[in-house]
């Protein structure tokens, strides 16, 4: 089954197309700066190739149309007609409580996730814009929701309720809900096939570390606590995402600089994180070269983001009572080698070990485990991907099976 899976975010739209009998990658790209002169659709080839064409893209339609074309284009495509487009799977951020697992989009689907547009206004609007340009461009076509929010539904209410006044709750539905969930419930099961051990009998911290970074404690196969609450603004320290921070110290800086809500929510979303402590760039790699030349505010930029990733794993590993198997996956965790080893480093009381050798080497696309073989916690680090099993989700629900 040929499933195009599209990504859709306020001026992107990134999609892959998988052919899902033979777990094969047919296409993959995605368009960018949607709405401004220079838009264009980035290709990449199997041999790690890429080409981008300029195209005149105005919104979100003219996106995923291009894309298609592109997809049946005599030079560049896979396929020849868009009917060997078997489904469309979606990555939706957030689906509230009303999700639980992937589903068949419907009309009443439609109209639960538009009731989440007030909890996230950044997201679902635009994941909404992909799935009414699939209706339009490819009617009749079954399409599939995936949501970053479901996997954490299995959490217990001591951990996702805040202590606010209930009403806040009952009425407003405002709750910690957790993100990344995709790539978190591929992850804990990857690694457990990696490792050759079960799935369903394991307390696993999953570190999906990137621009945008949560981590989860995923106990006996059940997501049990998360990072990220109502968005995806609490939590670890972000490239732009202040993470944890005294909501009071928010209220103080409204106040004292006359701040609207929405300016406030883009400080928090778009100027903090490693870019607002350095002032050099949200780009982990960039950070990381101004600190090895000496510049100090880079310097604690990154002792203070992996200080937030240590706390986290140390909270969660007592939250479970212990821990199995710790996972570093996403942009950061995949490929920043210092990140892993500080934070690792200082969870020897835990019983962990680390290879640094075997830490250095791991990275551009390897993943493996990166512990010794006498360290009571593995720690391993995986290729994340979303993708897959939004693809494989697709496929179990238009065959009319429930996804795993």
């Amino acid at each position: 089954m040929n499933i195009l899976v599209l990504n859709c975010g306020s001026s992107s739209v990134k999609y892959k197309l998988i052919d899902t009998t033979a777990n094969h990658t047919l296409a993959e790209g995605g368009v960018e700066k949607i709405g401004l002169p220079d838009a264009f659709i980035k290709l990449k080839f199997e041999d790690g190739g890429k080409k981008v064409i300029d195209l005149d893209i105005t919104d979100h339609h003219g996106a995923i149309r291009a894309i298609l074309d592109v997809l049946v284009d005599s030079e560049y495509g896979c396929i020849a007609h868009l009917d060997e487009i078997n489904a469309v799977g979606h990555r939706v951020v957030h689906g509230g409580e009303k999700f639980s697992k992937s589903v068949l989009i419907t009309d009443e689907v439609k109209d639960m996730i538009r009731e989440c547009y007030g909890i996230a206004p950044l997201h679902n609007p635009v994941n909404m814009m992909g799935i009414e340009a699939i209706d339009k461009v490819l009617p009749g076509v079954p399409q599939v929701g995936v949501f970053d929010t479901a996997f954490h539904q299995t959490m217990p209410a001591k951990a996702f309720m805040y202590a606010l006044p209930m009403e806040y709750y009952t009425e407003d539905h405002v709750r910690r809900y957790g993100f990344h969930g995709t790539s978190h419930r591929f992850v804990s099961r990857r690694v457990c096939e990696m490792l050759g051990t079960s799935y369903e009998d394991k307390k696993i911290i999953c570190c999906h570390i990137g621009n945008g970074g949560s981590i989860t404690a995923v106990m006996n196969g059940k997501s049990i606590d998360t990072s990220m609450g109502l968005t995806p603004t609490e939590g670890l320290m972000m490239g732009t995402r202040a993470g944890d921070v005294d909501p009071g110290a928010l209220l103080f800086l409204m106040q004292k600089h006359n701040l609207t809500p929405d300016q406030m929510l883009n400080v928090i979303n778009k100027k903090s994180g490693v870019l607002g402590v350095t002032g050099i760039s949200s780009d982990m790699r960039e950070i990381v070269d101004a600190a090895e030349q000496g510049n100090e505010r880079a310097q604690l930029a990154l002792s203070m983001y992996d200080h937030r990733i240590l706390k986290y794993i140390g909270a969660y590993a007592a939250e479970m009572n212990g821990v199995d198997i710790i996972a570093f996956t996403g942009g950061v965790g995949e490929n920043q080698t210092p990140t892993r080893l500080a934070v690792c480093k200082n969870l020897e009381f835990l019983g962990v070990k680390i290879d640094e050798r075997l830490n250095e080497e791991t990275w551009r696309g390897k993943e493996g485990v990166i512990s010794t073989p006498d360290s009571r916690v593995k720690v391993v680090v995986v290729m994340t991907d979303e993708e897959y099993m939004i693809a494989r989700d697709t496929e179990a629900i238009v065959n009319g099976n429930s996804p795993e």
